[in-house]
């Protein structure tokens, strides 16, 4: 990887691709913002899974965004292949300079391997391609990024066969691309708690939630409850409020875009939450973090380039080995509500001044 000082006029074209969850999407926005930066007269698509995509209005650095059926079956219609093909045809009219390949599966294989781009590019460093797919490839790259986070997994593929400066940006969620929810406008003094997660491993004990929103409401006017769009996350952000029973706890009740979810993260004195995109957006924003982990990979996924403090096993087991035989709602229950507190007390930032 080169450390070019001065931006690069060479109108490009560029393909990135990456077919995973919304988090990952995000993830993805500071190698596009260094990209854009080097590059400013690139021509920047990425390819992403319907649903994520929303988390991505807020990266001014992307051209076009499009994007592909999701892989449960569940939520692939009759059309989805017929469309996943015209997308690839439209790729492929495109004539890329470069296509560079981020999710590790076959579907982004075959998506940037038969985009007809003149340099494909994957990163091989963990997993290497069998003889099929390094017919696809003529751009590998090998700079190792297992100990490191997977922002840098993604901006190391990308600068290995793409020139870009050695400090990674953080994540990207502009706030002139917000939108602020009706219900939030007047509030000065907030906390956001997201205790929701489509895994039901990764979730705090809702007599946890229950006990620190009573204590974040002595530190704060108001507790907003953000809750992604599943029956099962709005139901439990529902019988927080009705258990708290205060007219200073507001729920999105799972209908907030990720635009709106942003205005608030601006805005909000600290965010706590679980291993879900809700975090990474907090960090985007650079609002205060407090997140908690069962066995997810801490230095992969922990928020990036932002004020946080983290719950995780190894703070209190000797290995790896330990915490994956414990199961995972031991560990979440384990993280207990006065330590958070605690936390929360040493990085919630002052009121907003409006």
């Amino acid at each position: 990887m080169t450390s070019p000082t001065q931006p690069n006029p060479e109108p490009l074209r560029l393909l990135f691709v990456k077919l995973k969850h919304i988090g990952d999407a995000l993830i993805l926005t500071p190698t596009l913002v260094a990209t854009r930066r080097q590059y400013p007269n690139a021509e920047i698509w990425v390819v992403v899974r319907q649903g994520t995509e929303g988390i991505l209005a807020g990266c001014p650095a992307i051209d076009h965004l499009l994007t592909v059926a999701p892989n449960e079956n569940d939520q692939r219609g009759p059309g989805s292949l017929w469309r996943d093909l015209r997308t690839l045809l439209r790729l492929r009219r495109q004539r890329f300079d470069y296509a560079f390949e981020l999710t590790d599966g076959d579907r982004g294989r075959w998506m940037a391997g038969m985009s007809r781009a003149k340099k494909r590019c994957v990163n091989t460093s963990l997993h290497r391609l069998n003889p099929w797919w390094r017919l696809w490839f003529n751009q590998l790259s090998v700079t190792p990024w297992i100990h490191g986070h997977r922002v840098e997994k993604d901006f190391l593929t990308v600068a290995d066969c793409l020139p870009l400066p050695n400090e990674i940006p953080p994540l990207c969620f502009e706030e002139g691309k917000t939108t602020e929810p009706e219900s939030i406008r007047d509030l000065h003094d907030f906390a956001i708690i997201h205790p929701g997660s489509r895994w039901i491993s990764k979730r705090w004990p809702k007599e946890h939630w229950i006990k620190l929103c009573h204590s974040l409401l002595k530190q704060t006017q108001y507790v907003v409850i953000s809750s992604g769009p599943a029956a099962d996350e709005r139901q439990l952000a529902a019988e927080l409020v009705a258990t708290l029973e205060s007219s200073h706890v507001i729920s999105s009740d799972g209908q907030w875009t990720w635009a709106e979810l942003a205005a608030c993260l601006y805005r909000a004195r600290v965010f706590v939450g679980v291993d879900t995109a809700a975090t990474h957006l907090a960090a985007a924003c650079q609002c205060p973090i407090v997140t908690l982990y069962a066995h997810t990979v801490v230095k992969h996924w922990k928020p990036w380039r932002a004020e946080c403090r983290l719950f995780h096993p190894r703070q209190w087991l000797n290995s790896w080995e330990e915490v994956l035989e414990t199961p995972p709602n031991k560990i979440m229950h384990a993280h207990l509500p006065d330590k958070v507190l605690a936390a929360v007390r040493e990085i919630i930032r002052a009121p907003n001044p409006d």
